[in-house]
């Protein structure tokens, strides 16, 4: 089946000498995984292998086949041009990051298109925006949402969170953030992208960092934490 729809890079892999894996998110079709043939041979392969960066937006035709294989790509253009997300250290890292994380998170081969747009959204937020110091804690607990393991807010004004059920309780008891920590997450709840993203110091993103990658580790089957969340430390060290 001829399909064109818009595409979210989530990784791409190096196949043998010369070709690629490429796993995308799709608009139409969730998730599906992509052989792109001779990426590394041609006079154009700098351009051609420029399109599956992380979180690349693409415009793609493709052939799906629908038999859990590798598809193929007919076309592909670039459908949101950004300016300094693939240029720019600290924007690129935290690309890199998310996009990891994304790649453990979304297991299903199913269409979520809610999810699709919230991404494109934030994402050309992020290209547009110069403090983005909590982006990624902000983006990875909204995606949560679409995912199915949103915390319940209905008695937020309880002290501990129990990260198991996703709830706020009255005791600490079983895996249950400390009082401090609840504090924390709290207010990284309350947080939108275009809220100061000076209201928590470096120690306390390191512990929410933490929180959130442990709850998603309690919520996903086969999650594993990205090998880039080293660099990423270390770029907000």
């Amino acid at each position: 089946m001829l399909v064109k729809t818009k595409a979210i890079v989530i990784s791409s892999l190096k196949f043998q000498e010369k070709s690629l894996i490429v796993k995308c998110f799709t608009l139409s079709n969730g998730l599906k995984s992509y052989f792109v043939r001779d990426a590394f041979s041609s006079r154009k392969a700098g351009q051609k292998i420029a399109y599956f960066q992380p979180f690349s937006i693409l415009e793609i035709e493709a052939v799906h086949k629908n038999k859990g294989t590798l598809e193929n790509f007919k076309e592909i253009k670039t459908a949101v041009p950004f300016q300094s997300i693939h240029t720019d250290i600290v924007k690129s890292t935290m690309v890199m990051f998310l996009s990891e994380m994304l790649h453990y998170s979304i297991q299903e081969e199913e269409k979520n298109e809610q999810l699709f747009l919230f991404l494109e959204t934030a994402l050309t937020w992020l290209d547009h925006h110069d403090e983005i110091s909590n982006f990624h804690l902000i983006m990875l607990l909204e995606i949560t949402k679409y995912l199915g393991f949103y915390p319940d807010l209905s008695e937020n004004n309880l002290p501990f969170f129990e990260m198991n059920e996703g709830v706020f309780i009255h005791f600490q008891k079983g895996n249950v953030l400390t009082e401090h920590e609840t504090i924390l997450f709290k207010k990284l709840i309350d947080l939108k992208f275009d809220n100061d993203q000076k209201v928590f110091h470096v120690l306390e993103r390191q512990i929410l960092l933490k929180i959130v990658i442990d709850y998603y580790s309690l919520h996903l089957e086969g999650f594993k934490k990205p090998k880039s969340l080293e660099i990423l430390k270390e770029v907000f060290s």
